[in-house]
Parts: C-alpha cells; structure tokens; sequence
C-alpha cells in the first residue's frame, strides 16, 4: 500500500480523533508561536487535516498546508473555509511549495515518514531565504527499540504506514546541519518518546 492510499484511508477517521497529548501539544504550538511572524509566508509539509495550520492561522501572514493525502487536504479545506489566510494543497513532501518563496517550512510527525530525508530537507533549504526557519518535531524511536517489532506488525495488516525510520534527536539536528541550517532551540515535547521539537535557521 502507497503512503497516499494509506492515509486516503483513514483521513476520516483520523480527522475525529482527538489530540492524543494536549499539554505536549499545545507547549509545541507555543514555541512555534514564539518563532512565527504576522507577516510571514508559512508552509506546512505533512498538514493532515490541517488542525496546525488553522491554529496557527492568527501568527502568520499567509499559511500554505500540504499533504500526499489528496483526502487530508480535503477535509483540511472544508476546515478552513471561513480562515482566508489558510489554503491547503495535495503534494508529496519532495515537491511541497516548489517555485515559491517562504519565511518558514514547518513539518511535524513527518520527517520519520519520508523515503529520502535528504532530498526533503534539501528542498526545504532551498524554499527558505538566508534566515529562514525550518521548524520540525519528530518521534525519536531510535532509543525504543521494542517499537519495531510492533510497527512492523501494523505494516503488514494496513494499520501503520511505511516507511518508519527510527531515528535520534542527534541524528535529525546532524541532518539539518548538512542540508544548510544551524539550529537555534530544540527539546522534547513530550520528553519521554521523545518528540523532537527543532527550529533551525537556514544559512
């Protein structure tokens, strides 16, 4: 099954499903505040059914959301119908926003999805103008190797998607350094996974 026919399929269902983790959630939502301009120009890569974005909508000039998931974009825009500074669009993380220029990327619970995190990061980095911020949290199961099994598991009966890299908060901040961005603030929200929150500034 294809990452898109995957979450095609439980876009609906995905959509009904409350926050899992208010508190670390909503500590993630303050920092990237924190980051975030009235007058920026924002994408999100991996938006889901755009529940971010639309909260972030009141710190950004603009906000671009994409997804693989022709029907996550869907449900985002009937979401976002009365938010004129919020749109949302269907394309895979390599390509989202191409030929556009942007203040910030943010991508959350995406970068451990991605088939090729080079080439994603690498095409961030060139979305983003000399101090552009890349804004990320990650699951970190690289220290959880128990989750491997079971991930594996959910592949083989559709219930996971794949791929599912496991990664470590060192490795993603090392990534970021090659693709061309220093990091400016990380930390774990929450910190037992962890979710790896990194804002990284293009240089």
């Amino acid at each position: 099954m294809t990452p898109e026919a995957f979450w095609d399929g439980i876009a609906e269902k995905y959509a009904k499903q409350p926050i899992g983790n208010t508190e670390a959630y909503e500590a993630t939502l303050d920092r990237v505040r924190h980051w975030l301009r009235p007058d920026m120009s924002v994408l999100e890569i991996g938006c889901g059914t755009g529940t971010t974005a639309l909260k972030l909508a009141g710190n950004a000039g603009q906000i671009l959301g994409t997804d693989v998931s022709g029907e996550m974009v869907r449900i985002a825009n009937e979401k976002a119908a009365q938010v004129p500074n919020v749109s949302f669009d269907t394309a895979p993380a390599e390509s989202a926003g191409a030929g556009q220029p942007f203040d910030a990327v943010l991508a959350f619970n995406l970068l451990h999805l991605v088939a090729d995190r080079a080439a994603v990061l690498t095409h961030v980095r060139g979305l983003l103008p000399e101090g552009g911020l890349f804004i990320s949290k990650t699951p970190c199961l690289g220290g959880k190797p128990w989750f491997r099994p079971l991930i594996w598991a959910l592949q083989k009966v559709g219930k996971a998607p794949g791929p599912v890299h496991s990664l470590r908060p060192g490795q993603i901040e090392d990534e970021l350094r090659a693709a061309g961005f220093e990091v400016v603030e990380s930390g774990g929200y929450p910190k037992k996974l962890p979710n790896w929150l990194v804002v990284a500034r293009a240089v």
